[in-house]
């Protein structure tokens, strides 16, 4: 990335025709789908397996199209009001730490007002271990994306290849 970030002046104009040309086309080059996949130790004893986690290092062209690709999609969620407020990751200025500050300031209020408090907790750390891409391409659609706009989407999810980098 080093190499890109100094080059930006003289890659610029090709980089900007190629993340345009893919996007016209709705096709996310193939070449662009790999990635390394290695294990990252996550906490617990590390002789067992289930305390890793499987995290894809892409290419640096890669990262720059899913940039693009993601401004692009996050535009269309943001004109569209399609977040609830109460989403708090994945979004400019926000944090777990402002979503633990919004759920305790409610639970204080309804204290103070001594209303009855109630809550059920989740542990969703492996939540996005595995995400089926139909269903996420079908929610897409629902909101918005469709035909033109779904095909770039689909193109990036399919036929991703990878080698597995262990220790």
């Amino acid at each position: 990335m080093k190499i890109l970030k100094v080059s930006t002046p003289f890659i610029t104009s090709p980089l900007t025709y190629m993340c345009n040309k893919s996007l016209l086309s709705c096709i996310f080059p193939s070449r662009l789908k790999f990635s390394e996949v290695k294990p990252l130790h996550k906490k617990g004893d590390k002789t067992d397996i289930t305390n890793f986690r499987p995290i894809s290092l892409l290419t640096s062209f890669s990262k720059i199209l899913e940039k693009v690709v993601y401004t692009w999609l996050y535009q269309h969620i943001k004109q569209n009001n399609i977040l609830a407020t109460e989403q708090y990751s994945f979004r400019n200025n926000s944090s777990t730490e402002k979503a633990s500050f919004t759920i305790l300031n409610e639970i204080l209020l309804a204290l103070n007002h001594k209303l009855a408090v109630g809550g059920i907790s989740c542990d969703l750390e492996k939540a996005f271990d595995s995400v089926n891409h139909d269903i996420l391409l079908c929610k897409c659609e629902f909101y918005g994306f469709r035909g033109k706009t779904n095909t770039p989407l689909r193109s990036y999810l399919s036929d991703r290849y990878y080698d597995i980098i262990l220790w």
